[in-house]
């Protein structure tokens, strides 16, 4: 029951998707079970990463898993969650990955989920066979739509586009939904079919008897607070940098939550300060000076907190 600490990951294997495996869903996650407590930070796919201390190249924060799975298949949830770790400052136990062939089949054991859609969504690819088609409003999803929800940025078929931002929101939106809808009287008793679905379609580094122990006792390990962060940046094409701020409170919510100093002792101790790793690690941008937040409260350049939603 001690605290612990996940890196989730969907990626699309598709065959229209070009078998890339790189991760379009990625959350770092801390859980406290003593407090009934757990921290989710959604990391934007278009998020930037320069692990060139770690050997290697900079690139989008999608990208990794699939440079490692593309090398070994064996090593590669071990070595990204090492380099997530290293990134971020933030000790990783567990790693898993789900394919999104075995999340539309969750959500389809489950019935659907209800989610009010925030737009009108359109969007067709050929080439991967991608139909998205929704309208706004309170309804209820199927797999294959919830999905679709999920994924939705770009439009070519009239409707306003999303951003990576907003797919964030919609990703924790969606995963509050399915916890709740899974641990609830109808949902557990559903969890043989969905145990067998995710066998089928998650990927993890979680021991067969730690995970045994994970499902016996999750009446006990089920958060009741969830506090769910996004992080938020400016877009520099074709990445999306974080701002210092955002980025050392979404670390320190982490951190806290496992029970460990909200800054890492040695992390400011070998940089000097927080924002020369930070920019080293994500090119972020520093943090907003009184003089900078004067000129933005008069006519300056937008800034955004680190959005939380319960």
């Amino acid at each position: 029951m001690k605290p612990m600490s996940f890196l989730l990951a969907g990626v699309d294997s598709r065959d229209g998707s070009g078998g890339s495996m790189n991760t379009d869903v990625l959350m770092l996650v801390s859980l406290n079970p003593e407090r009934r407590a757990a921290t989710i930070v959604s990391i934007p796919r278009d998020l930037q990463m320069n692990p060139k201390a770690y050997g290697l190249p900079s690139h989008k924060a999608n990208y990794y898993y699939a440079y490692y799975n593309n090398q070994d298949k064996d090593t590669a949830l071990s070595k990204t969650k090492q380099l997530y770790s290293n990134m971020f400052n933030v000790p990783i136990d567990y790693m898993a990955v789900i394919d999104f062939d075995g999340f539309r089949e969750v959500v389809d054991e489950l019935n659907g989920i209800e989610v009010n859609v925030d737009m009108d969504m359109r969007y067709v690819d050929t080439e991967d066979g991608t139909d998205i088609n929704l309208k706004k409003g309170l309804q209820t999803l199927s797999g294959k739509e919830t999905l679709d929800f999920l994924r939705y940025r770009k439009s070519n078929r009239g409707t306003d586009e999303s951003s990576d931002t907003a797919r964030n929101e919609r990703q924790q939106l969606v995963l509050d939904k399915l916890l709740s809808q899974m641990t609830s009287l109808g949902g557990i008793t559903q969890w043989g079919g969905i145990l067998e679905i995710a066998g089928r379609n998650v990927k993890t580094d979680i021991p067969v008897d730690t995970l045994r122990k994970f499902i016996l006792s999750f009446q006990k390990l089920k958060p009741e607070q969830l506090e769910f962060i996004h992080l938020d940046g400016r877009w520099d094409s074709p990445y999306i940098v974080p701002k210092e701020e955002d980025l050392t409170a979404a670390v320190a919510a982490l951190r806290t939550q496992l029970g460990l100093p909200a800054q890492d002792p040695s992390f400011a101790t070998v940089t000097g300060s927080t924002y020369n790793a930070w920019r080293t690690k994500f090119g972020i941008d520093p943090a907003v000076t009184k003089s900078a937040a004067t000129t933005q409260r008069t006519g300056g350049s937008n800034t955004r907190e680190v959005n939380k939603a319960r």
